[in-house]
């Protein structure tokens, strides 16, 4: 993530079709040219561009390259229920924290159940531009909202990895998509309906 932020290297440097037919695959990153997101759960790869500014259009595809893309194999899974005051990013990164402190770490994780509220950005950068920052990466990018909606999220937690796979400013990588495939995309702000959550953490980091 640092060398496409900061050194403008936005070329593909994995090709997702070479991880086509992994079951139990997981993972996550942008498009090559920042055209985009990628989202990979349990081996099916999907894609989101920007259509408009309300619009995005999401395709079920492993034909794309990625700058930087984060995944895990997971063929198990330990289930957690989500504490109820646990509803946005920074409580469920402090959950995930507090209930992993012995495991291995980096990990992958999922999340299922209804968004209250919150935004997804989908990144959407002009063929040929050039990046030296953080704000030029997200020049056209959009944000859409998320209003009462099942979502299923796969996400990426290490304290080890700021500007690696994740933000300078989290510990969590976390894309979404809905269950009826019109959404997906990077998740920035999440408000969490009380009693409607499921985690899912892998057996193998325990």
């Amino acid at each position: 993530m640092r060398n496409v932020m900061w050194k403008g290297e936005l070329f593909g440097t994995i090709d997702l079709d070479s991880l086509k037919g992994i079951a139990g695959l997981y993972g996550v990153g942008p498009i090559e040219g920042l055209a985009g997101e990628l989202l990979i759960a349990d081996g099916e790869c999907f894609q989101s561009r920007v259509v408009s500014e309300s619009e995005m259009k999401v395709t079920a595809s492993f034909d794309a390259k990625a700058p930087f893309f984060v995944y895990s194999v997971v063929n198990e899974w330990k289930i957690f229920d989500i504490p109820e005051e646990a509803r946005d990013i920074r409580a469920i990164e402090l959950f995930l924290d507090s209930i992993t402190i012995k495991a291995s770490r980096p990990f992958v994780f999922r999340i299922e159940g209804i968004a209250e509220s919150g935004s997804i950005h989908v990144v959407n950068l002009a063929p040929g531009s050039k990046v030296s920052n953080p704000d030029e990466a997200h020049q056209g990018q959009i944000n859409y909202p998320l209003n009462n909606e099942a979502v299923e999220i796969t996400g990426f937690f290490s304290t080890e990895h700021k500007a690696v796979f994740t933000h300078h400013d989290t510990f969590m990588h976390m894309h979404l998509i809905t269950p009826n495939r019109k959404k997906m995309g990077h998740i920035d702000a999440l408000r969490l309906a009380p009693g409607s959550w499921k985690l899912w953490l892998p057996m193998s980091i325990f």
